[in-house]
């Protein structure tokens, strides 16, 4: 067999080629392939990473080896980390790569749950498996699926690729709440919306909890008269159930709600 390579039968009969390289005294799969040479021809393309430091990620020279491979290399030659998923690692920060000139950026902080998460994309959203279930990497910063980018987050710098949680603010934390400017041209009021063949308004408020609640309560009377619909519930971390209670009772809510379903 070439250099690198090893033969392989899969259960149906079909011979495939798997290949391998060893560095830094580690021995790295490349992956598997059709034939003798592809897989040989790879081992040589990781061969010549692994020993050229001039070879970036951005050199579109090496086609025969998966990219999340050429990136894996490339970091741990240059960084003495092997990390198994496509990431490219800076002093503070670390690149995930889909492609050469497509990836995303996080805090260091990240690495490790990155470094065991693959990042997967479907219409336009991000996901990474964990537990069996199917996450936004969204939610890792507090932000809602339901979230809305530019009105319920924002990339501070403008950049949709940097997740560097300083360049990341969230507007509206909860669901049926939005921040709007207060007319009295300081701070800001809460609003409070819940969608009945239509979006009512439940209230303005001072605080984005306040209308949080208000937004729960609202839900509750309108399941109380007998409305079928699974309203998303928020769920407020800051409180102990006293406190929550006490701001529950208290918060008013459109009278519109309370008429809900007389004639």
């Amino acid at each position: 067999m070439l250099s690198g390579v090893y033969k392989g039968v899969k259960k149906d009969g079909t011979v495939y080629y798997r290949s391998s390289v060893t560095y830094k005294s580690k021995h790295i799969s490349l992956g598997s392939f059709a034939t003798e040479k592809e897989a040989h021809r790879a081992y040589k393309e990781a061969k010549k990473i692994c020993s050229t430091p001039s070879i970036g990620i951005d050199d579109k020279k090496y086609k025969t080896l998966d990219f999340k491979k050429y990136v894996i290399l490339i970091n741990y030659r240059d960084n003495d980390m092997y990390i198994k998923t496509p990431i490219y690692l800076k002093e503070k920060y670390f690149y995930y790569y889909f492609g050469p000139e497509d990836y995303l950026i996080f805090d260091s902080d990240d690495i490790f749950y990155y470094s065991d998460h693959s990042i997967m994309r479907r219409g336009g959203h991000l996901f990474v498996a964990d537990f069996g279930m199917q996450v936004n990497i969204l939610s890792r910063y507090g932000i809602k699926n339901f979230a809305v980018k530019s009105r319920d987050y924002r990339f501070i710098n403008g950049d949709e690729t940097d997740y560097r949680r300083a360049n990341l603010e969230i507007i509206n934390r909860y669901h049926g709440v939005t921040r709007k400017d207060n007319k009295s041209g300081s701070g800001y009021v809460y609003e409070a919306r819940i969608h009945v063949n239509g979006d009512f308004v439940v209230g303005r408020y001072d605080s984005e909890i306040r209308a949080a609640i208000a937004y729960n309560k609202a839900a509750d009377v309108l399941k109380s008269k007998g409305l079928k619909k699974d309203f998303p519930e928020n769920y407020i971390e800051e409180y102990d159930l006293n406190e929550y209670l006490e701001v529950y009772n208290s918060v008013k809510i459109s009278k519109k709600i309370d008429a809900f379903g007389k004639d």
